[in-house]
């Protein structure tokens, strides 16, 4: 069965390699330029494809010149893996059989841009992968299969991520066989079920004291590396990159952004709970413990960083 390939990122590499694995014709891969600017900690698509000697491509296939030439390669099946662009409809009809996506998330739920990140910033328990067919709006084509991943309280975006990635092979190695024999379902979605998100800036990091710790918590760990970081501003503007939350009848009462301590650990009230700062970096600083961080600007029990 003949393909073509849009793919990009960790989960873009390993659903290319298995379709490789599975004895796949793909034609051609299309993916994107690396952003200098975006942390690359996930592996090349195009490399990949090229140790196979398979065409690769970083141009927006559109326009009647790609078209044209998608056709001549006759696909059966078009793929798309965490690939970042939306595929025009003339591209997608050049697919005889179909054209599918891999979403990381359970659709309806989590429908748009990096389901990953928001998953954890709201505090859901589990998440998963969704193969399912292409139409013109995002995510809301007919489901193929799905693989559930459960999230621990621990997950950061990253750990999630490789989880993901481990669920999205699996996925499509059970799958594509039923889409190459033609025995693969179609279940369409419940619309009344979708929930919809948007891509998620730098600025989108910054906190306030006076939220509930554990949506602190859950922002901390859903930005932190390789992504911008979770940040406040006062005293001046900092990072948290890994933090934890304390719980327990004897949690103090206090003003939001107070420090409780500043000894042992460096622990911070919020809206309810309050959090130990394992690790956190000052604005153009290095990555420091939270403890020496405190030590550092001479910060003590009882000061408010607000």
């Amino acid at each position: 069965m003949s393909c073509v390939v849009f793919a990009y990122h960790d989960i873009g590499y390993v659903c290319l390699q298995s379709l490789i694995e599975m004895g796949a014709s793909i034609r051609a891969v299309f993916t994107h330029e690396d952003d200098p600017s975006e942390t690359r900690w996930f592996r090349s698509v195009r490399a990949l494809a090229e140790h196979h000697h398979i065409p690769v491509f970083t141009a927006v296939p559109r326009g009647p010149q790609w078209t044209s030439r998608l056709r001549e390669w006759n696909p059966d099946l078009i793929f798309s893996f965490h690939y970042r662009r939306l595929l025009p409809d003339a591209v997608l009809e050049t697919a005889r059989v179909g054209a599918v996506n891999l979403h990381t998330s359970l659709l309806p739920r989590f429908r748009g841009r990096c389901p990953v990140n928001w998953v954890l910033v709201r505090g859901e328990q589990e998440t998963g992968v969704t193969l399912h067919h292409m139409v013109r709006e995002a995510d809301a084509g007919d489901i193929v299969e799905q693989q559930r991943v459960p999230i621990d309280t621990e997950d950061t975006a990253l750990t999630l991520y490789r989880k993901l990635t481990g669920a999205a092979s699996a996925l499509l190695r059970s799958a594509y066989p039923k889409l190459r024999d033609g025995s693969a379902p179609r279940v369409p979605q419940d619309p009344s079920l979708a929930t919809y998100f948007r891509g998620r800036t730098a600025a989108d990091g910054q906190f306030d004291w006076q939220s509930s710790g554990q949506d602190i918590y859950n922002l901390v760990r859903a930005v932190t590396h390789p992504f911008p970081g979770a940040f406040t501003v006062a005293p001046t503007k900092f990072y948290i990159w890994r933090c934890s939350l304390i719980s327990g009848s004897s949690v103090p009462a206090a003003t939001p952004g107070q420090v409780l301590s500043a000894t042992d650990h460096l622990v911070v009230a919020t809206g309810d709970l309050p959090l130990r700062l394992n690790r956190v970096q000052a604005e153009g600083g290095v990555e420091e413990s939270g403890i020496d961080w405190a030590a550092r600007l001479g910060v003590r029990e009882g000061d408010t960083l607000t």
